[in-house]
Protein backbone atom coordinates (compact mmCIF):
# COMPACT_ATOMS: atom_id res chain seq x y z
CA UNK A 1 0.00 0.00 0.00
CA UNK A 2 1.23 3.49 -0.79
CA UNK A 3 1.92 6.13 1.83
CA UNK A 4 -1.23 7.93 2.96
CA UNK A 5 -1.65 11.43 4.31
CA UNK A 6 -2.45 11.94 7.96
CA UNK A 7 -5.97 13.30 8.40
CA UNK A 8 -6.05 17.02 8.99
CA UNK A 9 -8.87 19.06 10.52
CA UNK A 10 -10.34 21.65 8.15
CA UNK A 11 -13.51 23.65 7.79
CA UNK A 12 -16.32 22.72 5.39
CA UNK A 13 -19.28 24.93 4.55
CA UNK A 14 -22.11 24.43 7.02
CA UNK A 15 -20.53 21.40 8.62
CA UNK A 16 -18.16 22.63 11.32
CA UNK A 17 -14.78 20.92 11.58
CA UNK A 18 -14.29 17.91 9.34
CA UNK A 19 -11.36 15.77 8.29
CA UNK A 20 -9.42 16.39 5.13
CA UNK A 21 -7.07 13.65 3.97
CA UNK A 22 -5.71 11.98 0.86
CA UNK A 23 -7.61 8.86 -0.18
CA UNK A 24 -5.33 6.66 -2.32
CA UNK A 25 -7.01 5.18 -5.41
CA UNK A 26 -6.21 1.64 -4.23
CA UNK A 27 -8.48 2.19 -1.21
CA UNK A 28 -11.51 2.84 -3.40
CA UNK A 29 -13.85 -0.13 -3.75
CA UNK A 30 -14.21 -0.39 -7.51
CA UNK A 31 -16.79 -3.18 -7.57
CA UNK A 32 -19.13 -5.07 -5.20
CA UNK A 33 -17.44 -7.45 -2.74
CA UNK A 34 -19.11 -10.34 -4.58
CA UNK A 35 -16.93 -9.46 -7.58
CA UNK A 36 -13.89 -9.61 -5.28
CA UNK A 37 -14.73 -13.16 -4.18
CA UNK A 38 -16.42 -12.15 -0.92
CA UNK A 39 -19.93 -12.63 0.39
CA UNK A 40 -21.76 -9.45 1.39
CA UNK A 41 -21.14 -10.08 5.06
CA UNK A 42 -17.42 -10.79 4.66
CA UNK A 43 -16.33 -7.17 4.22
CA UNK A 44 -13.98 -5.85 6.88
CA UNK A 45 -15.28 -4.20 10.04
CA UNK A 46 -13.30 -1.61 11.97
CA UNK A 47 -14.70 -1.30 15.50
CA UNK A 48 -13.73 1.83 17.43
CA UNK A 49 -14.71 2.38 21.05
CA UNK A 50 -15.18 6.09 21.50
CA UNK A 51 -14.65 6.28 25.26
CA UNK A 52 -11.34 4.41 25.30
CA UNK A 53 -10.09 4.94 21.72
CA UNK A 54 -9.60 1.16 21.44
CA UNK A 55 -9.72 -0.11 17.86
CA UNK A 56 -10.45 -3.69 16.78
CA UNK A 57 -10.10 -5.10 13.25
CA UNK A 58 -12.74 -7.70 12.38
CA UNK A 59 -15.14 -8.94 9.71
CA UNK A 60 -18.80 -7.97 9.40
CA UNK A 61 -19.78 -11.50 10.39
CA UNK A 62 -18.27 -10.68 13.79
CA UNK A 63 -20.80 -7.86 14.37
CA UNK A 64 -22.95 -9.85 16.86
CA UNK A 65 -19.95 -10.32 19.16
CA UNK A 66 -19.76 -6.55 19.71
CA UNK A 67 -23.44 -6.14 20.62
CA UNK A 68 -25.52 -7.61 23.41
CA UNK A 69 -28.99 -8.17 24.86
CA UNK A 70 -31.09 -5.02 24.84
CA UNK A 71 -29.10 -3.28 22.11
CA UNK A 72 -31.19 -2.03 19.19
CA UNK A 73 -30.06 -1.66 15.60
CA UNK A 74 -32.11 0.80 13.56
CA UNK A 75 -31.95 0.36 9.77
CA UNK A 76 -33.23 2.29 6.76
CA UNK A 77 -35.71 0.35 4.59
CA UNK A 78 -35.60 2.76 1.64
CA UNK A 79 -35.01 0.98 -1.67
CA UNK A 80 -32.63 2.36 -4.28
CA UNK A 81 -34.05 3.59 -7.59
CA UNK A 82 -32.19 3.17 -10.88
CA UNK A 83 -32.14 6.96 -10.84
CA UNK A 84 -29.59 7.74 -13.59
CA UNK A 85 -30.89 8.54 -17.05
CA UNK A 86 -29.28 9.57 -20.30
CA UNK A 87 -30.66 12.94 -21.36
CA UNK A 88 -30.18 14.99 -24.52
CA UNK A 89 -30.01 18.76 -24.64
CA UNK A 90 -31.78 20.65 -27.45
CA UNK A 91 -28.46 20.83 -29.32
CA UNK A 92 -28.18 17.04 -29.23
CA UNK A 93 -25.47 16.79 -26.57
CA UNK A 94 -25.88 13.76 -24.28
CA UNK A 95 -25.51 14.24 -20.52
CA UNK A 96 -26.42 12.26 -17.42
CA UNK A 97 -29.49 13.25 -15.44
CA UNK A 98 -29.70 11.97 -11.86
CA UNK A 99 -33.08 12.05 -10.16
CA UNK A 100 -32.47 12.99 -6.54
CA UNK A 101 -35.60 13.82 -4.56
CA UNK A 102 -39.31 13.66 -5.35
CA UNK A 103 -41.01 16.91 -4.31
CA UNK A 104 -44.59 16.50 -5.55
CA UNK A 105 -46.21 14.63 -8.39
CA UNK A 106 -44.15 15.44 -11.44
CA UNK A 107 -41.65 17.70 -9.66
CA UNK A 108 -38.21 16.40 -8.73
CA UNK A 109 -34.87 17.70 -7.61
CA UNK A 110 -32.46 16.58 -10.32
CA UNK A 111 -28.76 16.81 -11.04
CA UNK A 112 -27.53 17.22 -14.62
CA UNK A 113 -23.89 16.17 -14.85
CA UNK A 114 -21.23 14.78 -17.08
CA UNK A 115 -21.28 11.01 -17.20
CA UNK A 116 -19.01 9.26 -14.65
CA UNK A 117 -17.92 12.46 -12.91
CA UNK A 118 -16.63 11.79 -9.40
CA UNK A 119 -18.94 12.58 -6.46
CA UNK A 120 -18.24 16.04 -5.18
CA UNK A 121 -16.43 17.10 -8.33
CA UNK A 122 -17.23 20.66 -9.32
CA UNK A 123 -19.06 20.39 -12.62
CA UNK A 124 -19.55 23.57 -14.64
CA UNK A 125 -23.21 24.38 -15.30
CA UNK A 126 -24.35 22.26 -18.21
CA UNK A 127 -27.87 23.58 -18.61
CA UNK A 128 -29.99 26.71 -18.43
CA UNK A 129 -33.26 27.65 -16.77
CA UNK A 130 -36.24 26.62 -18.88
CA UNK A 131 -34.27 24.06 -20.85
CA UNK A 132 -36.14 20.93 -21.88
CA UNK A 133 -34.13 17.72 -21.82
CA UNK A 134 -35.22 14.75 -23.92
CA UNK A 135 -35.34 11.47 -21.98
CA UNK A 136 -35.59 7.88 -23.24
CA UNK A 137 -38.97 6.48 -24.24
CA UNK A 138 -40.41 9.89 -25.18
CA UNK A 139 -39.93 11.31 -21.69
CA UNK A 140 -38.79 14.85 -20.93
CA UNK A 141 -37.49 16.96 -18.05
CA UNK A 142 -37.97 20.73 -18.00
CA UNK A 143 -35.55 22.61 -15.74
CA UNK A 144 -37.61 25.18 -13.85
CA UNK A 145 -35.15 26.80 -11.44
CA UNK A 146 -32.01 26.08 -9.40
CA UNK A 147 -32.77 24.23 -6.19
CA UNK A 148 -32.16 26.36 -3.11
CA UNK A 149 -28.59 27.67 -3.13
CA UNK A 150 -27.14 24.63 -4.82
CA UNK A 151 -24.57 25.02 -7.57
CA UNK A 152 -25.61 21.79 -9.27
CA UNK A 153 -29.21 20.86 -8.44
CA UNK A 154 -32.36 21.92 -10.28
CA UNK A 155 -36.09 21.66 -9.72
CA UNK A 156 -37.48 19.95 -12.80
CA UNK A 157 -40.88 18.91 -14.10
CA UNK A 158 -40.85 15.36 -15.40
CA UNK A 159 -43.16 14.35 -18.23
CA UNK A 160 -42.96 10.57 -18.42
CA UNK A 161 -44.98 7.96 -20.30
CA UNK A 162 -45.38 5.81 -17.15
CA UNK A 163 -45.25 6.19 -13.34
CA UNK A 164 -41.75 7.17 -12.31
CA UNK A 165 -40.76 3.89 -10.60
CA UNK A 166 -42.01 1.85 -13.55
CA UNK A 167 -40.30 4.22 -15.97
CA UNK A 168 -36.96 4.03 -14.17
CA UNK A 169 -37.09 0.25 -14.08
CA UNK A 170 -37.37 0.32 -17.87
CA UNK A 171 -34.96 3.13 -18.72
CA UNK A 172 -32.88 3.98 -15.66
CA UNK A 173 -29.66 2.60 -14.26
CA UNK A 174 -28.04 2.88 -10.83
CA UNK A 175 -26.13 6.08 -10.18
CA UNK A 176 -22.42 5.25 -10.43
CA UNK A 177 -19.29 7.36 -10.35
CA UNK A 178 -15.90 7.19 -11.97
CA UNK A 179 -14.37 4.90 -9.33
CA UNK A 180 -16.82 2.09 -10.22
CA UNK A 181 -15.52 -0.40 -12.78
CA UNK A 182 -18.14 -1.89 -15.04
CA UNK A 183 -21.90 -1.73 -14.77
CA UNK A 184 -23.78 -3.56 -12.03
CA UNK A 185 -27.49 -4.40 -11.81
CA UNK A 186 -29.76 -2.55 -9.42
CA UNK A 187 -29.87 -5.60 -7.10
CA UNK A 188 -26.23 -4.89 -6.23
CA UNK A 189 -27.37 -1.49 -4.93
CA UNK A 190 -30.10 -2.83 -2.63
CA UNK A 191 -29.89 -3.86 1.01
CA UNK A 192 -31.80 -6.82 2.40
CA UNK A 193 -34.11 -4.33 4.16
CA UNK A 194 -35.14 -2.45 0.98
CA UNK A 195 -38.92 -2.12 0.91
CA UNK A 196 -39.97 1.45 0.01
CA UNK A 197 -38.67 2.80 -3.30
CA UNK A 198 -37.33 6.33 -3.16
CA UNK A 199 -33.57 6.64 -2.65
CA UNK A 200 -31.38 8.05 -5.40
CA UNK A 201 -28.42 6.15 -3.97
CA UNK A 202 -28.13 3.13 -1.71
CA UNK A 203 -28.23 3.52 2.09
CA UNK A 204 -25.05 1.48 1.92
CA UNK A 205 -24.22 0.94 5.61
CA UNK A 206 -26.80 -1.87 5.67
CA UNK A 207 -25.52 -3.60 2.53
CA UNK A 208 -23.40 -6.23 4.37
CA UNK A 209 -26.35 -7.57 6.38
CA UNK A 210 -27.47 -11.08 5.48
CA UNK A 211 -30.17 -13.33 6.96
CA UNK A 212 -27.42 -15.29 8.71
CA UNK A 213 -26.08 -12.19 10.48
CA UNK A 214 -29.62 -11.14 11.45
CA UNK A 215 -30.33 -14.59 12.89
CA UNK A 216 -27.14 -14.49 14.96
CA UNK A 217 -28.00 -11.01 16.25
CA UNK A 218 -31.47 -12.20 17.24
CA UNK A 219 -30.03 -15.12 19.18
CA UNK A 220 -27.79 -12.65 21.00
CA UNK A 221 -30.81 -10.62 22.07
CA UNK A 222 -30.13 -7.68 19.75
CA UNK A 223 -33.26 -5.96 18.46
CA UNK A 224 -33.98 -4.55 15.01
CA UNK A 225 -36.18 -1.62 14.04
CA UNK A 226 -36.74 0.31 10.81
CA UNK A 227 -37.11 3.87 9.60
CA UNK A 228 -37.45 5.22 6.08
CA UNK A 229 -35.33 8.05 4.72
CA UNK A 230 -35.01 8.56 0.99
CA UNK A 231 -31.46 9.60 0.22
CA UNK A 232 -30.58 12.15 -2.42
CA UNK A 233 -27.51 12.26 -4.63
CA UNK A 234 -24.20 11.74 -2.83
CA UNK A 235 -22.39 14.35 -4.90
CA UNK A 236 -23.49 16.90 -2.28
CA UNK A 237 -21.36 15.17 0.30
CA UNK A 238 -18.26 17.24 -0.38
CA UNK A 239 -18.32 20.82 0.96
CA UNK A 240 -22.10 21.23 0.72
CA UNK A 241 -24.49 20.68 3.64
CA UNK A 242 -27.26 18.11 3.17
CA UNK A 243 -30.58 19.41 1.93
CA UNK A 244 -34.11 18.41 2.92
CA UNK A 245 -35.01 14.73 2.71
CA UNK A 246 -38.25 12.87 3.38
CA UNK A 247 -38.30 10.47 6.32
CA UNK A 248 -40.67 8.39 8.39
CA UNK A 249 -40.24 6.99 11.91
CA UNK A 250 -43.13 4.59 12.59
CA UNK A 251 -44.67 4.20 16.01
CA UNK A 252 -43.39 0.65 16.43
CA UNK A 253 -39.84 1.91 15.96
CA UNK A 254 -40.32 4.75 18.45
CA UNK A 255 -41.72 2.20 20.92
CA UNK A 256 -38.79 -0.18 20.34
CA UNK A 257 -36.35 2.65 21.06
CA UNK A 258 -38.15 3.52 24.30
CA UNK A 259 -38.03 -0.11 25.43
CA UNK A 260 -34.32 -0.45 24.61
CA UNK A 261 -33.51 2.75 26.47
CA UNK A 262 -35.54 1.60 29.48
CA UNK A 263 -33.50 -1.62 29.83
CA UNK A 264 -30.16 0.08 29.28
CA UNK A 265 -29.70 -1.01 25.68
CA UNK A 266 -27.72 1.04 23.19
CA UNK A 267 -29.33 2.62 20.12
CA UNK A 268 -27.07 1.85 17.15
CA UNK A 269 -27.89 3.62 13.89
CA UNK A 270 -27.12 1.69 10.72
CA UNK A 271 -26.06 4.54 8.50
CA UNK A 272 -25.97 8.33 8.66
CA UNK A 273 -29.48 8.43 7.18
CA UNK A 274 -30.80 6.71 10.30
CA UNK A 275 -29.01 9.22 12.53
CA UNK A 276 -30.63 12.08 10.65
CA UNK A 277 -34.09 10.53 10.87
CA UNK A 278 -33.92 9.69 14.58
CA UNK A 279 -32.43 13.01 15.60
CA UNK A 280 -35.10 14.78 13.54
CA UNK A 281 -37.86 12.85 15.31
CA UNK A 282 -36.51 13.43 18.85
CA UNK A 283 -37.86 16.04 21.22
CA UNK A 284 -35.65 18.23 23.41
CA UNK A 285 -35.38 15.44 25.98
CA UNK A 286 -34.21 12.93 23.41
CA UNK A 287 -37.48 11.01 23.28
CA UNK A 288 -38.23 9.74 19.77
CA UNK A 289 -41.73 10.50 18.53
CA UNK A 290 -43.40 8.76 15.60
CA UNK A 291 -43.30 11.22 12.72
CA UNK A 292 -43.19 11.53 8.95
CA UNK A 293 -42.20 14.59 6.98
CA UNK A 294 -39.18 16.52 5.73
CA UNK A 295 -36.00 17.11 7.66
CA UNK A 296 -33.36 19.79 7.23
CA UNK A 297 -31.43 18.73 10.33
CA UNK A 298 -27.65 18.73 9.94
CA UNK A 299 -25.95 16.83 12.77
CA UNK A 300 -22.72 18.50 13.88
CA UNK A 301 -20.66 18.47 17.08
CA UNK A 302 -22.14 21.87 17.92
CA UNK A 303 -25.67 20.46 17.70
CA UNK A 304 -24.84 17.09 19.26
CA UNK A 305 -26.97 13.93 19.30
CA UNK A 306 -29.84 13.03 21.62
CA UNK A 307 -30.75 9.47 20.66
CA UNK A 308 -27.97 7.61 18.91
CA UNK A 309 -25.17 6.06 20.98
CA UNK A 310 -23.42 4.11 18.26
CA UNK A 311 -23.14 4.12 14.50
CA UNK A 312 -22.51 1.55 11.80
CA UNK A 313 -21.37 3.33 8.64
CA UNK A 314 -19.06 3.21 5.66
CA UNK A 315 -15.91 5.28 5.36
CA UNK A 316 -16.60 8.78 4.13
CA UNK A 317 -14.68 10.86 1.66
CA UNK A 318 -12.32 13.68 2.60
CA UNK A 319 -14.20 16.77 3.80
CA UNK A 320 -17.55 14.94 3.68
CA UNK A 321 -20.13 16.63 5.89
CA UNK A 322 -20.98 13.20 7.29
CA UNK A 323 -17.65 13.31 9.11
CA UNK A 324 -19.07 16.10 11.27
CA UNK A 325 -21.90 13.73 12.22
CA UNK A 326 -19.34 11.11 13.25
CA UNK A 327 -17.59 13.73 15.37
CA UNK A 328 -20.92 14.60 17.02
CA UNK A 329 -21.28 10.96 18.09
CA UNK A 330 -17.69 10.05 18.93
CA UNK A 331 -15.68 13.29 19.19
CA UNK A 332 -13.30 14.76 16.65
CA UNK A 333 -10.17 13.20 18.13
CA UNK A 334 -11.68 9.73 18.05
CA UNK A 335 -12.77 10.06 14.42
CA UNK A 336 -9.26 11.24 13.56
CA UNK A 337 -7.76 8.20 15.28
CA UNK A 338 -10.18 5.76 13.63
CA UNK A 339 -9.52 7.15 10.16
CA UNK A 340 -5.78 6.99 10.69
CA UNK A 341 -6.21 3.31 11.55
CA UNK A 342 -8.47 2.66 8.54
CA UNK A 343 -6.05 4.29 6.13
CA UNK A 344 -3.04 2.48 7.59
CA UNK A 345 -4.80 -0.92 7.51
CA UNK A 346 -6.07 -0.55 3.94
CA UNK A 347 -9.83 -0.46 4.51
CA UNK A 348 -11.92 0.19 1.39
CA UNK A 349 -14.09 3.28 0.83
CA UNK A 350 -17.41 3.96 -0.97
CA UNK A 351 -20.68 2.06 -1.21
CA UNK A 352 -19.06 -1.31 -1.96
CA UNK A 353 -16.35 -0.90 0.66
CA UNK A 354 -15.78 -1.80 4.30
CA UNK A 355 -17.67 -0.77 7.43
CA UNK A 356 -16.92 1.24 10.56
CA UNK A 357 -18.69 0.53 13.86
CA UNK A 358 -18.50 3.25 16.53
CA UNK A 359 -19.51 2.15 20.03
CA UNK A 360 -19.32 3.47 23.55
CA UNK A 361 -17.04 1.36 25.71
Amino acid sequence: MSTVAVPDERMAAGAGRVLDFVLPPELEAHEPPEARGLARDQVRLLVSFRDSDRIVHARFTDLPSFLGPGDLLVVNDSATLPAALTAHRPNGDAIALHLSTRLTDGLWVVEPRRANAAPGALVAPLVAEGERLALPGDGAATLLMPHSDSRRLWVARLDLPAPVVEYLRRWGRPIAYSYIRGEWPIDMYQTMFARVSGSAEMPSAARPFTPQVIATLARAGVGLAKITLHTGVASLERDEPPYEEFYSVPRRTADAIHVAQAVGGRIIAVGTTVVRALESAADEDGRVIAFRGWTDVVVTPERGVRVVEGLLTGFHEPKATHLAMLAAIAGQNHVDRAYRAALAAGYLWHEFGDIHLILPT
